[in-house]
């Protein structure tokens, strides 16, 4: 008579799931996690995003503003492209980064957690990296303003990270260190009175 043996099986965590095919895990910044990642990296990238771009489209009533005073947040939205940082962490790091990144970035409701394909610039790699996209559905998804309506907002917000105008001067500044223009941005910039 046979017998089967039972397999082993050894469970997959969920941050292995989000590895790329090389074992690391690639985190795609476009914002504040530009200038202020927060956790442990192996290396950093030049990277761009198709099929996303850059855009204030979160409102922030306790980070860079108040509930009396929203300010703006950068989110990922549909169409165009982005060009931004790809950190890559270690595959054994990747279950910490990704709780961080979890409570850092979902704690509002307003991002999605997606696998993205993502371009390395330095090496001309395509990489499969984490992102959080903003959801339009979420309550604090901010509809299309006026370029005159956001910059209000980024001027009078501030929050219990500081004023919104340092998050969008801040995340300029370390844009241009990459070689990247982002015109919007720009836009927004020369719109915010003088400090």
């Amino acid at each position: 008579m046979a017998t089967r043996m039972a397999t082993l099986v050894t469970p997959v965590s969920p941050a292995q799931d989000m590895l790329d095919a090389d074992g690391h895990l690639y985190v795609f910044g476009y914002g504040s996690l530009i200038w202020k990642p927060g956790f442990a990296h192996a290396g950093r990238h030049p990277a761009l995003l198709r099929g996303f771009h850059r855009r204030f489209c979160i409102w922030s009533r306790s980070y860079r503003g108040t509930p009396e005073a929203p300010g703006l947040v950068l989110g990922l939205a549909r169409g165009g492209a982005c060009r931004g940082v790809a950190f890559r962490v270690k595959g054994a790091e990747a279950g910490p980064v990704l709780d961080y990144l979890d409570e850092r970035e979902m704690s509002g409701g307003v991002y999605h957690r997606r696998l993205v394909p993502l371009r390395l610039l330095d090496t001309g790699e395509t990489k499969r990296a984490v992102a959080f996209v903003a959801d339009p559905r979420a309550p604090a998804y901010c509809p299309e303003l006026t370029v005159e309506a956001m910059a209000a907002a980024i001027a009078g917000g501030h929050g219990i990270m500081g004023a919104n105008r340092d998050y969008l001067l801040n995340t300029l500044a370390h844009l241009r260190e990459l070689g990247v223009r982002d015109a919007g941005l720009d836009r927004l910039a020369a719109l915010l009175p003088k400090a």
